[in-house]
């Protein structure tokens, strides 16, 4: 069987930036996607299209086909009462827009009267090294595909 659109994948990965290994998946406890429903970044789906189990594969994401360029208007300032009162740089909260949609962010530098954050991903302008082994492809069930992503086995945790 070959990764195409609505099989689900388990693949062990390194993730290495500036040759440093900032994730990877743990001995055993793959990471399992739903293939072609944006569930992973696009330049590592696009590499992967096609493999079958066993593959093994290195693949070099640029950052427009991963978190994307850092955009530096993504820095502000939010008011201080925003925050809880050990409020630490490099801290990461949650926020929520007023569409109800939530946004990561990075504290990057505690003011007297302010908090500066980071929007941008944390790995947004990165070029991404993978290197990926993949363990496993099936068929996606039916409540896989409504929900648009992979279940871990243990459907009484899902929503």
């Amino acid at each position: 069987m070959k990764i195409t659109s609505d099989k689900v994948v388990e693949l062990e990965y390194v993730l290495k930036v500036g040759g440093e290994v900032v994730d990877q998946s743990e001995p055993g406890e793959p990471l399992v996607y739903l293939h072609g429903h944006n569930n992973i970044i696009p330049g590592l789906e696009k590499a992967l299209e096609g493999k079958s189990v066993g593959d093994s594969l290195s693949v070099t994401v640029p950052p427009e086909e991963g978190y994307g360029e850092r955009d530096e208007e993504n820095v502000q300032v939010l008011p201080r009462e925003d925050f809880e009162d050990d409020v630490e740089v490099g801290a990461s909260y949650f926020a929520q827009s007023e569409d109800g949609s939530i946004t990561p962010l990075t504290v990057v530098e505690v003011l007297d009267d302010g908090v500066k954050v980071d929007f941008n991903p944390p790995l947004a302008g990165e070029t991404l090294d993978f290197q990926v082994t993949v363990r496993g492809i099936r068929d996606a069930s039916a409540e896989e595909l409504e929900h648009g992503h992979a279940h871990d086995g243990n459907e009484d945790d899902e929503e």
